[in-house]
């Protein structure tokens, strides 16, 4: 492509499609705009393993990314008080490891069997690989003798990553341009041809990316894209944050508490701990919510807090006409999952492609946005789901979350599998969703909250060799501290 592509909106988000843009497209004059006012939205701080490949794939080693960036190892979340089932009061989403193919066939069998009556030890955390070095504190990452990779993600500062990304754009010729956009020109056609920049600059461009956050400045307000709200199954709208003091040594995973309306994050940097709780306006003030998150990290009113609101839902077309929405202007899924930065990535990948295939014709675009949309609301049952299927009665948004019949018809069908001692992994495939979350993720959920039988016939127990083949494996990963620490060995200051 030789074409100009204008981005409006940096942040990580737009700085993110930069670099993939400049990668894909060395010969297109790029352009981002953003304005000196708006700054970063930073709702959790986390990714999922796709940020991973991301930095591979623009040639950015962890050694230099991560220490300008404060960032930490991320082998998964850890899910607590979301469940009162005894001897299920939290349980881990690890990410998936090279070696868990040894052990995610008995996990499937033990849950089956455990849901089908038989009393079978079915948590989760004793199945998978991630899970034992979240809880040794060990980073997901092998010594040269265990050829074996466990996926992970990242913890990070927000502003930092995007400042990283966009001097690395900068490096491959994309133009930063600092003012505030007072207009978006759009023809006859319908095609945006220009922004005008409040001192009467026209900026034009072929191709428009819409980065300006949950305003939607070019897609909803200049295209009139309809914005598709999940308010209706996804109760949380707001959020305050707290940041408190680095946890040492820090953990190796983002730990996600159910509080009464909603639950709180903890995601350790190697400088701070960021913290916030999600909630739902509906059912508490920002006041109360600020309260019970302090009372929640024993912490007094010294600490400042900062409040958020959240606009849940997606776009109808993420590319209408000449405008690729990304980020909160696309949509935004609460960051339970830490899903925001992976579905940016998966767009605006996915548009190159469709590009390459066959430019801006309108088949492209209509397959595109099925796929993307799909993606969307694949990530949405998932996240309903961990409300869904809540196990708490002790509040009326707990209840509320986990009693309301306003389900895809995907997931009422995963439910039902479930439920009824159906083969969860064929119903999986069958749909056609392991590309959103695996069968080893919607395993875990289920079975994490002990969504089980309550009468159970016993069964004698036996040693299946899982805990002890995992405990060997783990012996090849060193703690996180030392992880990082040999990242910067020498104490570099990668800030610059």
């Amino acid at each position: 492509m030789n074409q100009r592509i204008v981005i409006l909106g940096g942040g990580t988000a737009g700085w993110m499609a930069a670099c993939l843009f400049a990668r894909a497209w060395p010969g297109a004059a790029i352009t981002l705009v953003e304005s000196p006012d708006i700054g970063i939205v930073g709702v959790g701080e986390g990714s999922t393993p796709q940020l991973r490949h991301l930095f591979a794939s623009l040639g950015i080693a962890e050694a230099e990314w991560m220490p300008a960036c404060d960032a930490t190892y991320k082998a998964g979340i850890v899910f607590a008080g979301w469940s009162d089932a005894p001897g299920f009061a939290a349980y881990t989403h690890p990410f998936a490891s090279d070696v868990d193919v040894h052990t995610e066939g008995a996990f499937h069998a033990a849950a089956h069997a455990r849901r089908t009556g038989h009393d079978v030890a079915a948590h989760p955390d004793r199945f998978f690989l991630n899970s034992r070095l979240i809880a040794e504190g060990a980073a997901p990452i092998a010594g040269e003798a265990f050829p074996f990779d466990a996926s992970y993600g990242y913890h990070f500062d927000a502003h930092k990553v995007g400042a990283f990304l966009r001097r690395h754009a900068a490096r491959l010729g994309v133009v930063h341009r600092t003012a505030r956009v007072d207009e978006v020109a759009v023809g006859a056609d319908g095609d945006v041809t220009h922004l005008v920049l409040t001192d009467g600059e026209q900026l034009a461009g072929d191709v428009f990316v819409d980065a300006s956050g949950f305003r939607g400045v070019i897609a909803q307000q200049a295209l009139g894209v309809l914005f598709l709200s999940f308010a209706d199954n996804l109760f949380n709208d707001a959020a305050v944050v707290i940041a408190t003091p680095a946890l040492d040594p820090p953990p190796v995973h983002t730990r996600a508490t159910a509080l009464t309306n909603g639950w709180a994050w903890r995601i350790p940097l190697t400088t701070r701990t960021g913290n916030g709780y999600v909630y739902a306006s509906r059912y508490c003030t920002a006041g109360d919510a600020e309260a019970e998150l302090r009372a929640h990290l024993g912490i007094g009113d010294d600490v400042p807090a900062r409040h958020l609101r959240m606009k849940v839902g997606r776009v109808a077309d993420s590319w209408r006409g000449n405008c690729l929405a990304i980020g909160l202007a696309q949509g935004f899924i609460e960051p339970l999952e830490a899903t925001a930065l992976h579905l940016v990535q998966a767009t605006v990948e996915g548009f190159i492609q469709a590009y390459r295939n066959g430019g801006d014709a309108a088949q492209h675009r209509a397959t595109f946005n099925a796929t993307i949309a799909r993606r969307y609301d694949g990530v949405r049952d998932y996240i309903v789901a961990h409300y869904r299927l809540n196990r708490r009665t002790d509040t009326p948004y707990w209840r509320d979350a986990a009693g309301h019949d306003r389900l895809s018809d995907s997931l009422k069908r995963l439910m039902t599998c479930w439920f009824t001692g159906g083969d969860l992994t064929a119903e999986i495939a069958r749909q056609d969703i392991a590309r959103y979350y695996a069968p080893l993720s919607w395993g875990c959920l289920f079975a994490g909250y002990g969504v089980f039988p309550a009468t159970l016939a016993p069964v004698p127990p036996h040693d299946d060799g899982i805990d002890d083949f995992l405990r060997r494996c783990a012996l090849n990963y060193r703690p996180h501290a030392a992880a990082l620490a040999a990242l910067c060995p020498n104490g570099t200051d990668h800030d610059a």
